[in-house]
């Protein structure tokens, strides 16, 4: 009965954050916490620090780049790309948000992109809700891919123990996750009513107040040009490091062996540094970085990843033990079970950091082998299910056909589709892989 109440205590905290939106997830898990410990008796479980510090410093590096340029920079090369091929919007709008995100390791990075990838679809007559609800899809994949993510970050530190690095997620999971998104974009490439057959898109007419989204007129600076170059640079560093671990710094364990570096403290100090660089040769100042839209969005992330982690990290292991007696036998011989586990989970909380700091420890004390893990870790991409994370509502809004909806149901929106079909995919896809690592 105890359990049970925990449990429900869990569920409406949760339920709570989510309604307010923002920080408010973070603050209610916070709250859940502090009930948890003092209400029921439960020792609080160790802070997720190591991801809410690699999401400062991925953040920190990401809002510098913003400051100097660099995001416009990326943004104009974009449209030049999307611009110049618009028949294959449906395609290309996809593997550009993808792109940007794996490079970036936030899918934050795409709502520049939005605006153009509708504005194309419209000007060449497609159907707009099929790059727009697959665009948002790959870039939510991307991040489970993407070096300098926080959820790629915190899986990297469960497995290194196990014998497994960077290179083992990078070998199932940007190839699952690309080509996932490419099998969600030949679903959507004739989904719904062509612009001839459709009357609300046959009528559409452009409301005249609202002007095209156009980086034609930008130059871009050396200030630009330098922080992409040096927030690459970082992200190829962290990428090298990861896969080479004997070129990391080594130093000794409580035992006396030499041990390389850890992935999250690396991953903290090159984004870290790489904000100082861009900061330095571009003369941007702090305020700047704190004043932009992606560090105010990092911080809200943090702040949420901070509570709720800690309220569900502090239930699992009260009840480890007893979890693992009820699920390890059918969770070793049908694994697909943990894979709905982690997908739920994640459209519940809207974070794949979260999901994936909270729920791939148990997984690891299940025995899943490390290969199903990384098949299985795409599937913290639920965040699609209820449409309230901030990319849908931005692709809806951006799209001024009304193609891309929210509909009359919970769960009957643009997304669930292409999301459902190119999560499935990349997981299937990802199990192949799985046996080359």
């Amino acid at each position: 009965m105890i359990t049970v109440l925990q449990t429900l205590l869990i569920l409406g905290c949760i339920y709570a954050g989510v309604r307010m939106k923002g920080i408010g997830l973070g603050l209610m898990g916070a709250l859940g916490t502090l009930v948890l410990v003092f209400g029921f008796g439960l020792e609080p479980s160790k802070a997720p620090i190591d991801v809410m510090l690699i999401i400062v410093t991925v953040v920190l590096a990401s809002g510098a780049m913003q400051a100097a340029g660099g995001i416009d920079l990326l943004l104009f090369l974009a449209e030049k790309l999307l611009r110049s091929n618009p028949r294959f919007i449906t395609l290309l709008g996809p593997v550009v948000t993808y792109l940007f995100t794996l490079f970036a390791g936030t899918s934050h990075i795409i709502y520049g992109l939005l605006p153009v990838i509708a504005e194309v679809s419209i000007h060449k007559k497609i159907r707009p809700e099929r790059a727009m609800s697959m665009s948002v899809i790959a870039s939510h994949l991307a991040i489970t891919a993407s070096p300098v993510s926080a959820a790629t970050a915190a899986l990297a530190a469960l497995i290194e123990p196990k014998g497994f690095g960077l290179e083992a997620i990078f070998t199932v999971c940007i190839p699952a996750t690309f080509l996932g998104s490419l099998v969600g974009v030949l679903f959507m490439w004739n989904k719904g009513r062509s612009w001839d057959k459709d009357p609300i898109l046959r009528e559409y007419r452009d409301p005249e107040h609202i002007t095209p989204v156009s980086y034609a007129g930008y130059r871009p600076d050396r200030k630009a040009k330098l922080s992409v170059l040096v927030f690459a640079l970082a992200v190829i560093a962290v990428s090298l490091l990861g896969i080479l671990p004997a070129i990391r710094p080594h130093f000794p364990d409580v035992k006396g062996v030499s041990t390389p570096l850890a992935m999250p403290l690396l991953i903290e100090l090159v984004m870290f540094s790489a904000a100082a660089l861009i900061l330095l040769l571009t003369r941007v100042t702090p305020a700047q970085v704190s004043g932009g839209s992606v560090f105010r969005a990092g911080m809200e992330a943090m702040v949420s990843i901070f509570g709720v982690v800690w309220l569900t990290d502090t239930f699992i292991h009260e009840h480890m033990d007893s979890l693992q007696a009820q699920l390890s036998g059918l969770v070793t011989h049908y694994p697909f079970l943990f894979v709905g586990a982690l997908f739920i989970f994640s459209a519940i909380i809207f974070s794949q950091a979260s999901t994936t700091r909270a729920l791939m420890p148990l997984g690891i004390a299940l025995g899943i082998p490390v290969p199903y893990l990384l098949a299985m870790f795409p599937a913290v991409n639920g965040d699609f299910v209820i449409p309230g994370y901030p990319t849908l509502l931005a692709a809806a809004n951006f799209d001024r056909t009304g193609s891309t909806r929210f509909g009359k149901f919970l769960f009957d929106h643009s997304f669930m589709l292409p999301g459902l079909v190119s999560i499935a995919s990349t997981v299937a896809i990802g199990f192949l892989l799985s046996f080359l690592v």
